[in-house]
């Protein structure tokens, strides 16, 4: 997202730039590939963007359902955000993995992003593309083979609005490092000045930039908000790109914004008149000030925005303009009846007086695993205790030294369902002296709209030690935690528990720990009022 809030500079609307001689679209690829200034998916089909970000890497909670609902909403495609760990915490391969997975499922073509590349230049938390390219080249094995459905996005507005010359060759850097690194996959440049481009710099170099990749498969994406307010100024910025036969999106935009208000729909209806991509900043989750540019009202897909009405319904919008890429198929069989692998056996962690924590071997699927089952097995009879959408799960409620068999199955986004894992049994800790001898404290530390940052702190009250720990509680306002530190953190419903890490099993007799974590609410935050401890119910100060 474009996160400078003033602007000082207007876009050229001219430019001379090189056309590129064009090539035939070809019959069939193995994945997304450029020809002739247009995008093609694998079949060899035109493919137009129409899709929406969603800031994965900040509501990762979100990402399963939000995927779901931008999908029935129309869309053809989403931009996942990404952090490479050098400012936001690392999405790493596995996660990586399943949001791939999820975009399958979906039928949705998967946009990654890497936001920590921000305004580099003028904003000093931010990293370099190079950085970016070493993330890339980190979770390659996430991304390799999947070049039918997904696209690169290297670097999220890479300069600010300082040394934007620079931007020239360390994008031609970056292309060359993930060439050299085996990544063929269709590429994705944001421009530099918060991704608006005023300067030209994107417009007047990327000819030499599209030349720089060895495999000539690489897009030119422009973030439209305050400085694109005219018609004329849209349409002369992209139809430079589209006389000189480059790739060109508008990979952000939105109906407003704190350095002026943009021509949303001469964006909209001037990409539909020229078969060029959209896709709209974003499902839900802002802040700073810019929280108008929610689509979605708290995720909520029933509960639209003005802006969301606008993007999804509107003339020019996702449901009139977006067709699904072939790849998921749109000129083949429709019906998805192949169920997904069976997934491996589970095993048993952290085994607590009152939960344990399973993990499998993942399942695979002809277009993407969507979610697990977890069922409780009892003789022929099953029951769901939890429905992950990765292949691990946090069991809780359980009794003490009480023998239990789980098994896993493994489903797709049509309702497949594999056959079931083989099972494994686990007996839970006596709840004799691991808990229930407690106290805890809750507080709110800081609060913003939407979202708020909880401490909880938990004493040994009891004359002996605790090693292995699950705390547990309830919210009563459908808060959501977002992330934890100092445990680890399962969420099922309104329920939530936290174990140790391996670092902090033992609260010694008579002594503390502490853990943090941030969440969500839809505007009550009332705190828990009941805790219990490897299944022992604690007092509360």
């Amino acid at each position: 997202m474009f996160r400078r809030w003033a602007m000082v500079a207007a876009v050229a609307l001219t430019a001379a730039v090189v056309p590129l001689a064009t090539a035939p679209a070809a019959s069939a690829a193995n994945g997304f590939y450029v020809s002739g200034g247009r995008l093609y998916d694998a079949n060899g089909n035109d493919f137009v963007l129409r899709g929406v970000n969603h800031a994965h890497t900040w509501y990762s909670d979100k990402t399963t359902q939000a995927m779901k609902d931008i999908k029935a909403l129309g869309a053809n495609s989403i931009r996942v955000v990404l952090g490479s760990g050098d400012r936001w915490t690392k999405n790493d391969a596995s996660d990586v993995a399943n949001i791939v997975s999820q975009c399958k499922a979906n039928k949705l073509i998967c946009v990654l992003e890497v936001h920590d590349t921000t305004g580099y230049g003028e904003d000093g938390s931010a990293t370099s593309l190079a950085r970016a390219a070493s993330y890339w080249l980190s979770i390659k094995s996430a991304i390799a083979g999947q070049e039918k459905y997904v696209i690169i996005n290297i670097g999220n507005e890479p300069y600010g609005n300082q040394n934007t010359g620079n931007w020239v060759g360390d994008t031609k850097s970056a292309i060359q490092t993930l060439r050299s690194g085996g990544l063929t996959h269709t590429l994705m440049v944001d421009a530099p000045n918060w991704g608006q481009d005023w300067s030209g710099t994107m417009r007047d170099n990327a000819s030499s930039v599209f030349s720089a990749d060895s495999l000539k498969n690489t897009v030119f994406s422009v973030h439209m908000y305050g400085v694109y307010d005219t018609s004329s100024e849209i349409s002369s910025y992209l139809n430079t790109f589209v006389s000189a036969k480059l790739p060109i999106l508008v990979g952000e935009f939105g109906y407003n914004h704190s350095d002026g208000n943009p021509d949303e729909d001469s964006i909209m209806s001037i990409t539909q008149s020229l078969k060029l991509g959209y896709m709209g900043w974003s499902w839900s989750g802002n802040g700073g000030g810019v929280e108008y540019l929610d689509m979605a009202n708290s995720f909520n897909a029933s509960s639209l925005t003005s802006w969301g009405q606008r993007f999804f319904n509107g003339s020019n919008g996702i449901k009139a303009t977006s067709k699904e890429a072939s790849v998921y198929g749109g000129s083949g069989d429709p019906n998805d009846t192949t169920p997904p692998s069976t997934p491996g056996t589970p095993s048993a962690s952290n085994v607590t007086s009152s939960g344990v924590t399973l993990s499998w071997s993942a399942s695979s699927d002809n277009v993407g695993v969507s979610s697990y089952q977890v069922v409780r097995v009892n003789s022929s009879s099953e029951t769901t205790v939890a429905s992950p959408s990765t292949n691990s799960a946090s069991i809780s409620g359980l009794s003490a030294s009480t023998s239990y068999t789980f098994a896993v199955y493994a489903l797709d986004a049509a309702g497949n369902r594999s056959s079931r894992s083989s099972a494994v049994t686990v007996t839970t800790l006596s709840g004799g002296g691991g808990g229930g001898s407690c106290d805890v404290t809750y507080r709110v530390s800081q609060s913003w709209n939407g979202g708020f940052q909880g401490e909880v702190a938990i004493k040994n009250t009891s004359s002996s030690a605790v090693n292995g720990w699950m705390l547990a509680w309830s919210f009563s306002n459908g808060q959501t935690v977002t992330q934890m530190w100092h445990a680890i953190a399962s969420q099922s419903g309104s329920q939530v528990s936290a174990r140790n890490e391996s670092w902090n099993p033992v609260i010694a007799a008579g002594g503390s720990l502490s853990l943090g974590f941030t969440g969500s609410h839809n505007g009550t935050n009332s705190a828990p009022t009941a805790f219990t401890l490897n299944g022992a119910t604690c007092s509360v100060s």
